[in-house]
């Protein structure tokens, strides 16, 4: 019954924000007890857990991307949102936003996933 998607740009400039937002339906994002994660798989790699919110709106970060990044959330659309500043070529990949009961595992719903391309 729950469903996220991702949605943003698909081309961002270096040295520009990435921004995206993942929305939320059949769950709200406010509801005990899961976390809303943000993570990526640059081509020809592994996932990476980038960051979460919870349901309290406590926030956790991968410590390599904690300098960059930013997630934060509009109860009011039951949407999350991600923000990776100052982007380089590296930070391309597809883009999912997840479900899980802890911030960084166990995920139960996915985003279809969004990819980015950092380029000028």
């Amino acid at each position: 019954q729950v469903q996220l998607q991702e949605s943003g740009p698909g081309l961002v400039k270096p040295s520009q924000t990435l921004s995206l937002t993942c929305t939320v339906s059949g769950a709200s994002i406010t509801t005990s007890y899961y976390a809303w994660s943000w993570m990526r798989q640059p081509p020809g790699k592994g996932l990476e857990w980038m960051g979460a919110i919870a349901y309290s709106g406590s926030t956790y970060y991968s410590p390599s991307l904690k300098s960059r990044t930013s997630i934060s959330w509009d109860t009011s659309k039951n949407q999350f949102t991600l923000q990776l500043s100052s982007v380089t070529p590296e930070d391309t990949a597809v883009y999912y936003c997840a479900r899980g009961p802890r911030p960084h595992s166990d995920y139960d719903y996915w985003g279809q996933g969004i990819q980015v391309t950092v380029s000028s």
